[in-house]
């Protein structure tokens, strides 16, 4: 999906700058993960155990995510009950993703002042948290316009889509840095 129409350059240069804003916020909190991660031995702490397996099926469940938007990009047209019922896929799917999370942070046996790694995990994963639940917000915009036939314009959808991508590419980095690479 490409963002087309007459203001399509202003449209373009602004999402690029919002979406390189987004990726130095979570640049700067990776910095401080390595370099806390550099001070620190050993990393994690002993008392740390993260759920590999919940982690992978919470990184499948927000991937799979992306592709059921792409699949509702793909469907478009207004009106279309195709279009419809990948969103709302998508939605429930991003749904998934927050209430793992939220049931993770129930069962881990740290604190976010238990050590500068467990402090990190809440920052880092706690912010993505927050960027999924924006997403989901800006899809159900989206979704409730196709619902009642006032379909958005491609570029509301393509920069909704871009966004939720790039915050699916930001989990891939955290659950492969905090669940496999630690």
């Amino acid at each position: 999906m490409t963002l087309v129409g007459e203001s399509s350059d202003r449209l373009n240069v602004g999402v690029t700058l919002w979406l390189a804003s987004e990726l130095m916020f979570f640049s700067g909190l990776f910095a401080g993960y390595f370099t806390l991660r550099a001070a620190n031995s050993p990393w994690p702490p002993a008392d740390v155990h993260l759920d590999i397996t919940r982690g992978a099926l919470s990184t499948a469940v927000l991937v799979l995510s992306s592709v059921t938007l792409w699949m509702a990009d793909r469907a478009g047209g207004r009106g279309s009950s195709s279009k419809r019922r990948w969103l709302v896929l998508t939605l429930l799917l991003g749904g998934a993703f927050l209430t793992n999370q939220i049931l993770e942070y129930s069962r881990l046996g740290f604190s976010a002042s238990s050590s500068s790694f467990a402090a990190m995990f809440y920052l880092m994963t706690g912010f993505h948290g927050l960027h999924v639940f924006a997403g989901l917000v800006l899809i159900t915009f989206v979704s409730a316009a196709a619902f009642t036939g006032r379909d958005n314009d491609e570029r509301t959808q393509a920069v909704v889509s871009y966004y939720w991508h790039f915050v699916d590419v930001v989990w891939i980095a955290l659950f492969t840095t905090l669940y496999v690479v630690t």
